[in-house]
């Protein structure tokens, strides 16, 4: 591997209001820190019906990014699955001025719907690679479902991460 390949990539598949996606913050926290730059680590949208704010959540996520806050508002978000749970949509707004984004351009992406076709559209590839549950994790190919269990998932990912950074194939 080159100095000029790309990092490989770990798409996590999300929910931003599901309890075992937040259990997972952890791991993605030690990821980032131990891999840096090396390991370019992707939130994907996979809002689940059962949260029925997690389509308005994945829609504020994409509302961050534009903004230039997006780890900080998901991570933020996933630490506090239980207010978004009891307060909607209005808590998506609140958190964005807390995070001191624009928190007026929150409220009217969410009106507006610009992110839809986003949240939507990692939604379907979602589901035509296998995703079930959050999270799920694809790096190298290989897909680790943590919705079950996330007990040694990040060894695993370390494992591949490890491999496909030293060159070897996924």
């Amino acid at each position: 591997m080159s100095d000029s390949s790309p990092a490989p990539v770990l798409e996590v598949w999300c929910d931003l209001q599901c309890p075992d996606c937040r259990t997972a913050l952890d791991d993605l926290r030690a990821l980032r820190a131990r891999y840096g730059d090396r390991l370019e680590v992707r939130l994907r949208h996979f809002p689940l019906e059962k949260h029925k704010h997690a389509f308005a959540a994945a829609q504020a996520a994409e509302e961050a990014w534009e903004q230039g806050r997006g780890w900080p508002y998901a991570e933020a978000l996933l630490g506090r699955v239980e207010e978004l749970g009891r307060a909607g949509e209005p808590f998506l707004v609140e958190l964005a001025g807390e995070l001191g984004l624009d928190a007026e351009e929150f409220d009217t992406a969410l009106i507006d719907g610009r992110h839809i076709l986003a949240v939507d559209a990692d939604q379907a590839e979602g589901k035509a690679i296998g995703v079930t549950g959050t999270p799920t994790y694809v790096i190298g190919g290989e897909r680790l479902d943590g919705g079950k269990s996330q007990e040694g998932l990040r060894e695993r990912i370390e494992r591949i991460a490890d491999r496909l950074l030293a060159g070897g194939q996924a």
